[in-house]
């Protein structure tokens, strides 16, 4: 396949070939391994490629049968582990962490047919928005160089928006699949509950916030990834859903007349004006399509829904940083291998308390109440991905690095 197709292949165009015979698993494997070995040293998006996975296709239990038949794939350095593997969350002091099984997710991957080459870079343990830690990568948009990629999907989306690979695996308690996405000019999507599963090592309710992803190039390749990834396992804590037509299905018919809210503000925060600007040039696109667009906002008490998810991610991310000191033995985090944010977060959350939680949900339960009563109105709430445009690389705000305490306010 010449580079020129290969940057405009996305999966499903890929599979297709597959399935006619116009190449084999181990071609792709081979052309997305040469790919990555060409744009990495400009972008330091990957951490590992897996040789012998490029090599023979189906040595980790890929389905050749399965909807994707070959197509290859990289999974973010976190979240659901490869059997054997390394996994390493962006941490020196994860180095050498092998995962002793495939995760939930991770078999779905393999079922549906996608080739894990490789593994993506990420923040330390996926905290903050950029992957820049001298020592162990600084991932950059490959638009511009100078630029973030963001994050903390941010070797995945980077080899996404490269043409290197036509989609990869992400997660996002926080953006961390729509952020990326957003600033690389790639497709992220946050599905709702009861849509991924997070097992076997956490729930929807010990996760809460976190959920499964990919990073695509077109609404094709997402709506199929969906279809074939998703689904829950035995015993979650709650059901998992499965609508009447698949999304694959559904993006094939144009949709009805919608009712599309605009907001270019959460609460006190508001977008920069070139981002308010962009919002109003698509909401005047949607407008032309038919649909009705007007400006509105669920009425909720919106700092208190940030405080409330700052607590969360706070002692969410204390606890896994502890469940890791637990596992070496250790009190507290080695200063010289856990970056100072995780540190920081650490220390101001490993003793928050169960009436503080408790406090947390009832503003979880307000806020989606609120929600709620607003989509009884309206189908759709446009708004920016973030608020501000993209950032450069070191900017100290974003860096798990930084010792300020501003971003345990900003996550």
């Amino acid at each position: 396949m010449t580079w020129e197709a290969w940057g405009k292949a996305d999966a499903v165009a890929l599979s297709e070939g597959l399935h006619r015979g116009d190449y084999s698993a181990r071609e792709l494997a081979k052309q997305a391994a040469a790919a990555i070995q060409n744009v990495n040293p400009s972008l330091d998006a990957v951490r590992e490629i897996f040789s012998d996975v490029i090599e023979d296709p189906l040595i980790d239990g890929m389905n050749p049968s399965g909807f994707f038949r070959g197509v290859p794939f990289v999974m973010k350095d976190l979240g659901p582990g490869l059997k054997g593997r390394l996994q390493e969350m962006g941490s020196r002091f994860m180095q050498g962490n092998r995962a002793s099984a495939d995760g939930f997710l991770t078999q779905k991957i393999r079922a549906a047919g996608l080739n894990i080459i490789g593994r993506t870079s990420t923040p330390e343990f996926g905290v903050c928005s950029s992957a820049e830690n001298p020592e162990i990568c600084i991932t950059r948009n490959p638009w511009n160089t100078a630029y973030s990629s963001c994050g903390s999907s941010a070797g995945s989306t980077v080899l996404v928006a490269a043409g290197a690979v036509p989609m990869a695996h992400a997660t996002d308690g926080g953006g961390s699949i729509r952020i990326p996405a957003g600033f690389n000019g790639n497709i992220g999507m946050k599905c709702s509950r009861g849509v991924f599963s997070i097992a076997p090592g956490l729930s929807d309710l010990t996760g809460l916030v976190s959920t499964q992803g990919c990073i695509t190039r077109t609404v094709r390749d997402t709506a199929a990834w969906i279809d074939h990834c998703r689904g829950g396992a035995p015993g979650e804590f709650m059901p998992y859903w499965k609508e009447e037509q698949s999304y694959s299905e559904l993006i094939r018919s144009d949709p009805p007349k919608l009712r599309i809210a605009l907001s270019d503000r959460w609460g006190p925060y508001a977008a920069e004006p070139s981002i308010s600007e962009a919002l109003a040039r698509a909401a005047k696109q949607l407008q032309d399509l038919g649909h009705h667009v007007d400006w509105a906002l669920p009425k909720v008490d919106f700092e208190q829904a940030f405080e409330a998810q700052t607590l969360c991610y706070i002692s969410n991310f204390a606890q896994v940083i502890a469940s890791h000191l637990r596992a070496r033995n250790l009190s507290e985090p080695p200063s010289s291998m856990i970056e100072p944010i995780n540190c920081l977060i650490w220390q101001a959350g490993k003793d928050i308390s169960y009436s503080e939680r408790y406090a947390m949900q009832e503003v979880f339960n307000k806020t989606s109440r609120g929600f709620g009563e607003f989509f009884e109105s309206w189908d759709i709430i446009l708004t920016p991905i973030t608020a501000q445009n993209t950032p450069m690389i070191g900017d100290r705000e974003l860096l798990t690095t930084s010792m300020q305490e501003k971003p345990l306010r900003s996550m």
